[in-house]
């Protein structure tokens, strides 16, 4: 099940809030939310949920044990490894088990037979918030939380179980023990997850139809400027995607109660890779930063071969293939260019050509994150160079003049303007004293993205998550 749909968005959500909403104190609403969550789950993945209780159930156990040891080090940390090699080794075998026989196969004299079994939904994200849980525990960095139900509702919390944000358990450990939904937080929450949904159905989708209709179906035959195009709506739809899926999960949880972190923050304004980074899916840059990083050394020993290693597993993580790990890397060189000296000059030049310098690396790397193989690379870089191909055709110019206001318009949706246009609007006197006009506009414009969203779910098939199978 994915927000998007209209079994979630009529069925499933409305349900669980009308539950929840009349069950009494905080553990008993916990409870209904453990349950809810774990349905949602068990929607599309009525297998694997076994799988995410018993990570649950084994990082709970070892929770309790290095509490229970704290004061013998050896015992606390054969916990915690015991723990981190259990966990990422189930990750290491639903994930990348194929990965790894697949180039293994390519050896003389090695025919070993590739597993067959689907990727269980959101094994990246809930696996790596249980580690950040053991972790922080280990160090001391946060409490014991030792109901066993309490901590699987950290685990499998519906509304970033999927896709994120990752959600570390100290941010929210005070919010599950005790929590208050006020209407203010309430409200806002609609408007934070239809913002999101709007991003997601009317931008996204839309998005990835025009991706379809160019890379996506037609790479041998594209001119170079239907290669743009795609790959330039490729960068609007991930972005779209995501955030949308990020803004969704944060209004949710704003539904229910918690304050989730922010996940992006307008990445493509970034005025570098290193901005870029700190924009870009936020929760995971600083969980390798935190957790594999600063552990390897950071900045102070060997600083480039801890960059290598973390984008390498960066890549690694956004999928199990070689594509994703070039990804990563194609990111490391840029990065540690820009600290050994390019970051020095692009601070000295004008805003402008910083930030075209970052939106084109970055579209560039978008080529490696899309397609899977180095023959469509390679033939993608050359279209987008121009070798080769017809620079611009029919085909080309009936698709900008079809799709150049909406790509328009989204571009101007991945900057702070609208955003910037509100922080002004909320200095009048109406917004801040609610007045009946203000709220009766808003509310019409929430109903108005909910009728459009669903109209655009009614009418179409069309309706992926990029992040879904992470």
């Amino acid at each position: 099940m994915v927000f998007s749909s209209l079994v979630f968005l009529y069925g499933f959500l409305p349900l669980c809030l009308l539950v929840y909403l009349l069950s009494g104190n905080t553990k008993t609403r916990n409870r209904v939310l453990l349950v809810f969550s774990l349905a949602f789950y068990a929607w599309g993945e009525p297998v694997w949920v076994v799988l995410m209780i018993l990570t649950g159930l084994l990082v709970y156990l070892a929770g309790l044990g290095i509490e229970k040891y704290r004061d013998n080090k050896f015992k606390s940390r054969l916990f915690l490894v015991i723990t981190l090699i259990a966990s990422l080794s189930s990750l290491a075998l639903f994930k990348y088990s194929g990965f790894v026989i697949s180039n293994l196969n390519l050896l003389p004299f090695i025919d070993l037979r590739v597993p067959k079994f689907s990727l269980p939904i959101g094994i990246s994200f809930y696996t790596f918030q249980a580690l950040t849980y053991a972790i922080d525990l280990y160090r001391g960095k946060t409490k014991i939380q030792r109901s066993y139900f309490d901590f699987m509702l950290y685990i499998s919390l519906f509304p970033q179980l999927i896709a994120g944000p990752i959600v570390r358990y100290d941010d929210i450990a005070d919010q599950i023990k005790d929590r208050k939904i006020t209407l203010e937080d309430f409200s806002r929450g609609i408007a934070r997850f239809l913002t999101g949904l709007a991003k997601k159905v009317l931008i996204a989708n839309h998005a990835g139809e025009i991706v379809s209709q160019t890379i996506g179906s037609r790479l041998p035959a594209l001119s170079s400027s239907e290669a743009w195009i795609g790959i330039i709506a490729f960068s609007l739809q991930i972005y779209f995607d995501f955030s949308g899926y990020s803004d969704m999960a944060i209004g949710l949880g704003s539904m229910f109660g918690f304050r989730f972190k922010e996940n992006f923050n307008y990445p493509y304004i970034a005025s570098s890779i290193t901005d870029f980074w700190r924009r870009w899916h936020i929760s995971l840059s600083t969980f390798f930063r935190d957790y594999l990083y600063i552990p390897l050394g950071g900045n102070k020993h060997h600083q480039i071969r801890n960059m290598f290693i973390v984008w390498a597993l960066t890549g690694l993580w956004h999928g199990a293939s070689w594509n994703f790990v070039f990804w990563g890397l194609y990111f490391f060189i840029f990065l540690t260019v820009e600290k050994l000296f390019l970051g020095k000059i692009l601070a000295k030049l004008p805003a402008v050509v910083s930030h075209i310098y970052a939106l084109l690396i970055v579209v560039f790397g978008w080529v490696f994150f899309y397609f899977s193989t180095l023959g469509e690379i390679r033939l993608m870089l050359t279209k987008m160079f121009f070798a080769g191909s017809t620079a611009f055709d029919i085909r080309a110019q009936i698709l900008l003049q079809n799709e150049f206001v909406f790509l328009l318009i989204a571009m101007i949706l991945t900057t702070p303007l609208l955003k910037n246009l509100g922080a002004r609007l909320s200095k009048l006197h109406a917004v801040k004293t609610y007045h009946p006009a203000y709220t009766i506009i808003v509310i019409i414009v929430n109903i108005g993205i909910l009728f459009f969203a669903t109209a655009a779910l009614a009418g179409s098939s069309f309706n992926p998550f990029l992040y879904f199978r992470f």
